[in-house]
């Protein structure tokens, strides 16, 4: 006589634990990655950024634009932080958060430096130009006057796919 034996249950997914540091900027990089969606109708890499007031508001919000607008400087950080800038009426945004779908790069991290940003937030990592901890650390180089926090890897999985979905349409 053979045996039966019961089915087995699947495995049940490991619990999402919850992470203080990063979950309470899910909601902001959500709305950076609907400013990212925005850059593929001209042809731009689809990274998004918001610059958030001490209190939360945005007072600047950037895509990428370099097709668009023909200039090399215009990406996301630079963008949002242009128009915080303008907002405020003053370079130093002090207190200020930015947060962006991608690891910024070594010019976007000279803009948070010397914009005096207090944090920066992103999502994916940038292996290839990043310069926020993956290829580079610009932004805590200890020899610099100011030395954002930087929070890394909200929604990085998110970000990454929204940017590998471009990529994949477009070679």
């Amino acid at each position: 006589m053979q045996s039966v034996s019961a089915p087995q249950a699947a495995p049940l997914p490991a619990p999402v634990r919850p992470d203080p540091v990063r979950d309470r900027w899910a909601a902001p990089m959500r709305l950076a990655m609907a400013e990212a969606a925005l850059a593929p109708a001209t042809g731009d890499v689809p990274v998004g950024a918001l610059v958030l007031a001490p209190d939360g508001e945005v007072i600047g919000r950037g895509h990428n634009e370099r097709e668009a607008v023909g200039d090399p400087t215009a990406h996301a950080e630079v963008v949002a932080i242009r128009q915080a800038a303008e907002k405020t009426g003053a370079w130093r945004l002090g207190g200020c958060t930015l947060v962006v779908t991608l690891e910024p790069c070594t010019m976007c991290a000279g803009a948070i430096v010397l914009s005096r940003i207090d944090r920066v937030v992103y999502g994916a990592l940038d292996e290839k130009a990043g310069a926020a901890g993956s290829l580079f650390d610009v932004m805590r180089d200890r020899r610099l006057n100011h030395r954002p926090e930087v929070v890394w890897g909200v929604l990085a999985d998110e970000c990454g796919e929204q940017l590998r979905d471009f990529f994949d349409t477009h070679r």
